[in-house]
């Protein structure tokens, strides 16, 4: 049977086809939708959201020591966290087979960073693949799996923006069942003391030269001729782009291992052709092999090293033609992205506007409230950054911590926020963290955390307690405020920060796109146009269902959820709740 599968979607229907066992994942645009997807066969797969990154990986790791295929997914950005456990399960080996997906994002879509994720495969000496379209991430992700245990390794699959969230043609098939490996007590090979680790790595650089004989001719890495004149070294999606731009007027080296990159199959596609090119987003890693071999090629100097390529660009550089557009007069809005209407985050920023506060800010849909009208986040990093930024910040600047503050996630606070309001107390920082709590992990799409008391399967489970945790750690001051009460917020913000000990301000209101949520929304608000003056003290707030129609605010019913942020913004009473 065939099905149109996103990328993603066709990880997943590979995990199961070939007899994974465990999947744990966090939530990372564009990786999301595969642990989501791989739940849909949770009969036979165990699934799982994990706190972060480094967690998810170290419990696919033991599943993978147990003896069961596992598998564990991140966006680029956390591989970094996960990056740890990948440098030395390289040096221990899997037991059963494990792959690690990776969704690089060039073009920066929903990322704080661009970085090229094949450099990690590189430096941690395992292997990596990388899937052209949907039927290559199913059959790669079997594939992965085979050559985990057949050279005892993980092995990363690699996916960027484009393949992950593009729909192609998967043909499926059933699944296999892969028995559970028996579990043989071995600390030489598991247990990576320093004796025994130096011993692992010249099992890690004779698996190397391993792998690299078979990339020489491994099917993933293939050939296709056509015009000997031009010759095109291209992986993933831009081998798709190369091949809509240049069609049968160039020839083809198609890699599908990336890492190692082959080396006898470069040099004799090479002498076949009068020049080469080297089509690769981000970095020059291909390029950078090639030219190592003492091959001529073409390519950074010709293609930039910042975000996506496309046909256009390439057979405007390699074959000197323009591609054919079709045009419009028609002058088409921006559409900046924004916290969407009622969105409990729009509440805690309009309150601390006023404040004129350093926001110390962190990874999530808050982030936007760092974009005008608001404009209140000085800083964003990575996650869990606000909490411990926040803490160096006042150790330099004392005489400042009255006026700044972090704000975090509740998700993200799990992720890594924890460990930097332990060192907030413990080094007797004077900061004043604020958690927003909207019950789930909003950003990525809803997905469930250890604070939301629901497993990824929608099944009840414990949920952390966080005014509790943050007393544990030695946070006498705990408060919670809604931020719907956008007075009521400041002034509990306000009091906090007069206080010289740590703080934990916790800003509680769900997402209103739950469906809980939507399920009790009240009716729309609306603009009594004979009291409106036009003084726009309404739109401050930034929220989209708000604008201005001669010189009048208008509501956007089909927006307004009635949340009643803006109604105290008004001195004319003109906004009104809805019949």
């Amino acid at each position: 049977m065939k099905q149109l599968l996103l990328g993603n979607e066709a990880v997943a229907r590979g995990l199961y086809e070939a007899g994974c066992r465990l999947v744990s994942s966090y939530p990372g645009t564009p990786s999301t939708e595969i642990t989501e997807n791989a739940v849909k066969y949770s009969d036979d797969i165990w699934c799982e959201w994990a706190p972060n990154e480094k967690v998810a990986m170290e419990t696919a790791i033991g599943a993978s020591i147990a003896g069961g295929r596992a598998f564990c997914a991140q966006k680029h950005v956390g591989l970094n966290v996960a990056a740890d456990p990948l440098f030395t399960v390289a040096y221990t080996g899997v037991g059963g087979g494990l792959v690690i997906a990776v969704a690089d994002d060039p073009g920066m879509f929903s990322s704080q960073n661009e970085q090229d994720s094949r450099h990690y495969a590189k430096a941690a000496k395992v292997m990596m693949l990388e899937p052209s379209d949907s039927a290559e991430c199913k059959d790669f992700t079997k594939l992965g799996f085979e050559l985990s245990e057949k050279f005892d390794t993980p092995v990363i699959l690699r996916l960027t923006t484009r393949v992950a969230h593009s729909s192609s043609i998967v043909e499926l098939a059933d699944r296999d069942d892969v028995p559970v490996k028996e579990y043989v007590k071995n600390m030489a090979k598991y247990s990576m003391l320093p004796a025994n680790a130096i011993k692992r790595h010249v099992v890690v650089e004779e698996r190397q030269l391993a792998e690299q004989e078979w990339a020489e001719t491994a099917s993933i890495n293939s050939v296709e001729w056509n015009d000997k004149k031009i010759g095109v070294i291209a992986a993933g999606i831009t081998y798709q782009y190369a091949k809509e731009a240049l069609g049968d007027k160039v020839s083809y080296l198609k890699l599908g291992c990336v890492n190692p990159l082959p080396k006898k199959l470069i040099q004799d596609f090479a002498a076949e052709v009068d020049t080469l090119y080297v089509l690769e987003q981000l970095d020059p890693v291909i390029e950078e092999h090639v030219r190592v071999l003492g091959i001529e090629c073409k390519g950074k100097e010709l293609f930039d090293l910042k975000g996506e390529y496309s046909q256009a660009m390439i057979k405007k550089v390699i074959l000197g033609e323009e591609a054919e557009y079709l045009t419009t007069d028609m002058e088409i809005p921006m559409r900046p992205p924004a916290l969407c209407p009622g969105c409990p985050h729009r509440g805690l920023f309009s309150a601390l506007k006023p404040l004129d506060v350093m926001v110390s800010g962190d990874i999530g849909c808050y982030t936007l409230g760092a974009l005008p009208p608001l404009s209140m986040m000085d800083t964003t990093i990575c996650m869990g950054a606000s909490v411990s930024a926040l803490h160096g910040r006042n150790k330099i600047r004392p005489n400042e911590a009255k006026k700044s503050v972090a704000v975090i996630g509740d998700s993200t606070f799990v992720h890594s926020g924890i460990t930097g309001m332990i060192n907030a107390a413990y080094n007797q920082s004077n900061s004043k963290i604020i958690i927003l709590d909207n019950s789930i992990t909003g950003m990525t799409g809803h997905q469930q955390n250890p604070t939301t008391g629901k497993r990824i399967d929608g099944e009840p489970t414990t949920a952390i307690d966080i005014e509790a945790l943050a007393h544990s750690v030695g946070i006498d001051r705990v408060i919670v405020v809604d931020p719907y009460d956008i007075a009521a917020t400041r002034d509990a913000i306000k009091a906090e920060l007069e206080v010289d000990a740590p703080s934990v301000i916790i800003s509680r209101r769900p997402c209103v796109l739950l469906k809980e949520v939507r399920a009790k929304q009240r009716k729309p608000f609306y603009v009594d146009p004979d009291k409106c003056v036009g003084c726009k003290a309404c739109m401050k707030i930034g929220c989209p269902a708000i604008s201005m129609k001669d010189k009048k605010s208008v509501f956007d019913f089909t927006q307004c959820v009635g949340c009643g942020m803006c109604k105290p913004l008004c001195k004319f009473d003109a906004i009104k709740e809805g019949d």
